[in-house]
Order: structure tokens, then sequence, then C-alpha cells
């Protein structure tokens, strides 16, 4: 998987796991210096079946899933409260790779995002009580005045996860590696479930 753009890919060059071959792919395009290889598009839509997308950063993955944090109340989270299913998509332009991952999601438990709540900065954390996450406000003025309040609330204290602030996991049903190819050739995978909840791969046309 070190060469850039082979215009085929045997398919018994992927790796059976797609969670691995993510890995894989992932951790070439750290290596080639990306400012941002963990920033993924997350799409969600609610109720009224409007798509929604926005970048968001990957926080951790394993066998389980894609974790990532938000504000509960925001339009992503009241999303997935009406429409508990999303798509990633990872964009890696200086190796000409994209990876698409599909599947429900749930929300972690409260023990999971506290842990991941205090390592992180401590101005994320108070931005995470300041910030009513896509609500109307008056302007810049608001925000910075709520910050400094709640700076000031917890001056000398440690900063508590706020109850509308937590993690996600996607739980992939399939993926799709793709990467571009001479002439318009590209190469996509896909890693979808059999009856039997196993891994199959298939080469589909670009």
């Amino acid at each position: 998987m070190s060469d850039k753009n082979p215009v085929t890919q045997p398919l018994e060059r992927l790796d059976p796991d797609p969670v691995r071959q993510f890995r894989q792919w992932l951790q070439d395009a750290k290596q080639v210096g990306m400012a941002q290889p963990y920033a993924m598009t997350l799409a969600t839509a609610g109720g009224d079946n409007m798509p929604s997308a926005r970048i968001v950063l990957l926080r951790g993955i394993d066998d389980s899933g894609f974790v990532f944090f938000t504000n509960y109340d925001s339009l992503k989270g009241q999303h997935l409260q009406q429409n508990p299913f999303a798509a990633l998509l990872f964009y890696w332009p200086e190796l000409s790779r994209q990876v698409r991952i599909v599947g429900a999601v749930e929300q972690l438990d409260a023990e999971a995002s506290d842990r991941y709540f205090a390592g992180r900065p401590r101005g994320h954390q108070l931005e995470a009580h300041a910030s009513p996450q896509s609500r109307v406000i008056s302007g810049r003025a608001e925000l910075i005045e709520r910050f400094e309040a709640v700076s000031h609330e917890y001056e000398g204290k440690d900063v508590p996860r706020p109850a509308n602030w937590g993690g996600y996991r996607l739980v992939p049903d399939a993926f799709e590696f793709w990467r571009e190819g001479e002439n318009r050739l590209h190469d996509r995978w896909r890693y979808r479930r059999d009856r039997q909840h196993n891994w199959v791969i298939e080469q589909l046309a670009p």
C-alpha cells in the first residue's frame, strides 16, 4: 500500500478487516505530513430528511467504531437524536485517497465523555460551557461575554463537563476506499457485511 496511484490494486492485497485497512491509510496520511489527517466530514439528516454536513475531528477508533465529540444540543446532535445514522468522509489530497464510512451512531457513556473532556485544554473546556452551539446569538461580543463569565465562575477550579456535551461512536456498516487512478480509472473498494456479519470486499466501477 506504499505506492500512491497504481491503476489497479489486487483485492487480495487489501486487509480483510476494513478498520485495519483504514488505520494503514490514516498512518500513510500522517507520514506525508498532512496538517489535519484526522479531519472528517460528518453528514447527518434529521427527521425532515434534509442532509447537513460539517468537518469534525476523529477522536478515537477501535473495533467498535469511530468516535467524535460535540454539543448534544447542536444541529448534528439534534439530527442524531432524530435519526441515529450518519456518514463519515475522510479526504487526503496529498495521497489522492478518500474513505467513506456509513453506520449507526450511538452516544458514549458519561464516563468515557468525562475522561475525554478532562484531557481537553482549559480554554476548550470553558468554550463548551460558554457557546450555545448552533443557536442564534447577537454577535461575537455576546460570545466573548459568555466566555469571560464562565472563566470567572470556574476560576481556580476544575471545569466540569457540561451535561449537554459528550461523545458519539459511529458503528460502521459499510466502508468505501477510493484512490485516484490514471485516465480517471479510479480504484473503489467496498466493504459490506454479509448475512453472517462477515466483511465482504467488492470492487466498484469508478
